[in-house]
This record gives structure tokens, sequence and C-alpha cells, in this order.
């Protein structure tokens, strides 16, 4: 904590905090405002009914918005499309050679890329916004039946709400990389996380009206042993030694010294978690859109193997898909944002070089090496934590499982690395603020 006593006292570092502050109440305020054409008296009782059993797959993506998705507020879209819209971007990187390209380019390529990927945020709010409308205006939304609109809507109230959470959608994704920008930590992240912590005491008292003070107080051991074994996984690296040799550059003697690379076990951080949550409720929402249409739905392979799965988080069919999903969300992550290749390429230039190991590419290929094992370990943490609400749900612990998802494991690890990486971020710019050197 004396991070933060320091950014009180610093004058700099308190502006960005409360403009942090500032940007997340804004959020939350707007999570609380209705669309308009919402009969926000029938979706408070019908969001209430659902939070009894909120078992269908939107459950966890309504988690990460802070409970705007069902009460369809202002920023019932969230950051989900910004996300989809990453995941996408960086996926072409691979396969496309001008964004491989783009990214090479340092700077102005990550300007460029991220442009690309604020139009196609446009088009996946506008997209999952008709869709999440066309399901209220057929009662799908919430599984009730009913629809939680005004009854005397027009179609131009159901383009007006479209456009309008379009719009949260985009000044949801603004208020983010302000807060990257001018606040301190990352702006997606940060709102993830104020969604996720504005849920736990309402859920909390769930627990404690429905099970009892034993098994409430079960859940917050059980909850405390999760976060320190998450601290635990998170502040684990591989310290892998670098020695530098010594070398002339006129009368003065460079290098000699001896540090370390260190490797995190979970390089990939919450990305994968969140990429898979973003990713699995699509072939849901576009079945679901595509059969409100029609007066009775399919009986087809598709909708009996596959959809009726994918809205059972509890389902052994969909741990399965979501658990693969994080393992493979997590290789490419990882693949995308560390090149063993250059890191053995920064070495060699500044006369570095691991002890036992040849500079140039067998450098590379024991980084690769390296880093490969870390993954499975961390790819598989990531997994296990991530679908252990929904182990507990397909075998009845907890009650119902909105009950559990705030405080199972993706929330945890979600509100614990946010919180670790904030902390750092304000370390560093707190070192930054007081470092004076010879000069002043």
């Amino acid at each position: 904590m004396s991070a933060i006593v320091s950014v009180v006292k610093d004058a700099d570092l308190r502006k960005k905090l409360l403009f942090t502050l500032a940007m997340i109440v804004l959020y939350r305020v707007g999570t609380q405002i209705p669309s308009p054409g919402v009969d926000y008296s029938s979706i408070m009782q019908a969001v209430k009914a659902a939070t009894q059993d909120d078992t269908n797959v939107y459950s966890l993506i309504n988690l990460f918005s802070g409970g705007a998705l069902l009460q369809l507020s202002v920023f019932a879209i969230g950051i989900m499309p910004y996300i989809t819209a990453s995941i996408i971007v960086q996926l072409l990187t691979v396969v496309i050679p001008h964004f491989e390209e783009l990214k090479k380019e340092g700077q102005s390529g990550q300007s460029k890329m991220m442009q690309y990927t604020r139009y196609l945020t446009v088009a996946l709010a506008l997209l999952q916004s008709s869709g999440i409308v066309a399901l209220a205006d057929r009662g799908q939304l919430l599984g009730n039946g009913t629809s939680v609109l005004k009854a005397d809507r027009t179609p131009f109230d159901l383009v007006l709400m479209v456009l309008v959470m379009t719009a949260g959608a985009v000044l949801v994704m603004w208020i983010g990389e302000l807060i990257t920008e001018r606040g301190i930590g990352n702006g997606m992240s940060l709102l993830i996380f104020a969604g996720i912590c504005t849920r736990m005491p309402s859920q909390g008292m769930g627990i404690l009206r429905s099970s009892g003070g034993v098994i409430f107080a079960a859940v917050l051991i059980a909850v405390f042993i999760l976060i320190v074994g998450v601290v635990f996984i998170e502040q684990g690296q591989r310290r892998i030694p670098v020695q530098y040799a010594k070398r002339q550059v006129g009368r003065r003697q460079y290098g000699g010294t001896s540090t370390y690379l260190p490797l995190k076990v979970n390089q990939a951080g919450v990305i994968p978690v969140i990429f898979a949550s973003s990713l699995i409720y699509v072939p849901v929402l576009i079945t679901q859109i595509i059969n409100s249409a029609k007066p009775t739905p399919p009986d087809n392979w598709w909708q009996r193997n596959v959809v009726q799965y994918l809205q059972s988080p509890g389902s052994y069919q969909y741990i399965i898909l979501y658990f693969i999903l994080i393992i493979f969300f997590s290789y490419f992550y990882v693949s995308v944002q560390y090149d063993p290749n250059e890191q053995a390429d920064n070495m060699k230039k500044y006369g570095g070089f691991i002890p036992g190991i040849r500079p140039g590419k067998p450098t590379a290929q024991y980084l690769g090496k390296v880093m490969n094992r870390l993954l499975f370990v961390g790819a598989l943490y990531l997994g296990l934590i991530a679908v252990l609400p929904n182990l507990m749900m397909d075998l009845g612990v907890g009650g119902a499982s909105a009950n559990v998802t705030p405080f199972g494991g993706t929330a945890i690890l979600i509100l614990v690395s946010v919180a670790l990486t904030t902390v750092k971020q304000i370390e560093s710019q707190v070192l930054q603020s007081n470092y004076e050197g010879f000069l002043k």
C-alpha cells in the first residue's frame, strides 16, 4: 500500500488516479441507464427472476459488463465488441502479410492497427446490439418468453435502441483508451474489474440468504485459498541467467555484468480467458437471431448437438470446449506477443549470452523450449481456474450459478491479475516521478 500513499502525495499521479476513478464512475453510471424503449420495471423483475437460475451462456458476459447486458442499459454491449475486434486483428497478423508488416513498423504500425480495430469494433457493436435487441423484442434474451420492451414500441424505437447501444459500446471503448492514456493501468481491464466488483456484494448476500452462514463462510475460505494460489502462480517466473561480455567503446568499458531474463509462468495473463469467453457465445447469439425470425425453432443436428450444449455452461461439452479455447488462445497470444528470435537477436546485439548456450539461433531455440514448457503449465492453470465454477455447476455445488460465478475462478483470476498489474504500474510511475538522478 506504500505505492498508493505515494500516489496521493504526488500531484501528477494523484490527478491520474482521480481521472481513472472518475472514468470508472462514469462507466458505472452508464450501465444503470436503461436504453430508450425499455420497460424498466418489467426488466428489473425479469432480471431478478433470471439471476435465481442464471445458467445461460450470457451469464459470464453479463458478469464482465457488471449486469448491464441483461438490463439492456446504454452500455449493455460493453467492451465485448472491442475484445472481439482485437482477437480478429491479431489473427489477421498471422495470415495477412500487410498486417504482419504493420506490426513490425513500430508505433506507426500499431496506430494503424488500432484504427482498424476501432472500425471493426463499430461494425461488431452494431451487429451485436441488433441481435440483443431482436432477442429482447421476442422475449428470448432472459428466457422468460415475454418481451421486456414497451408495448407501444415501433420499428423506429428498435432502431433507436440499436444505435444507442452501438454508441454506448464506442463510448466504452473511448473511456477505456482514455484511462490507458491519461490514467493509471489498462483501461479495458479496469472496466472489467469494476464490473465484477460491483456484483460481488449482492451475490455474496445471495449466498448468505439462500445457503446460510456456514456455506457463506466456506465460500469465503475457498475464495481466500484461490486468491493465494492465483497470486503465487501470477508472481511465479523462471529466471534465465544472462551474462553480458565486456566491450570497449572509446576509453570506456561496458558490460561484464550478470543479470537474468524473467519469464512468467502465466505469460498470457487473463487475455485467453476473456478471448474464450467473448468468442464462445457468438455462435449461440447468431443462431438465436436466425431462429427468432422463424415461427418454430428448427430441430436439426446443429441445434441439438451444438447450440443446446453451448447454452448450458454446466454441461461437459461446454466445459471441454471452453477449456480447449483457453489453451488455444494461451499459445496463440504468447506466440504473437513473445518472439524468441527477436529476444535472442537483442541479446546478441548488446553482447549478452546465456551461460552454456551459444548466441543467435541456439539461444532462440533454448528460449522457445523454456517458454513452451512454462506455457504448458500456465495454460493448464488458466483452463482449470476458468472451468472451476462450471465444474461446480455441473456437480450442483453452491446452488445457482449466479451465486458461484462472481466468486469463481474466472472472476478471482481477473480481479487478482488486474490488481497486481495496476499496482506494478503505479510503483513504476512512482519510481519515475521520485527519481532525480544527478541533474535537478
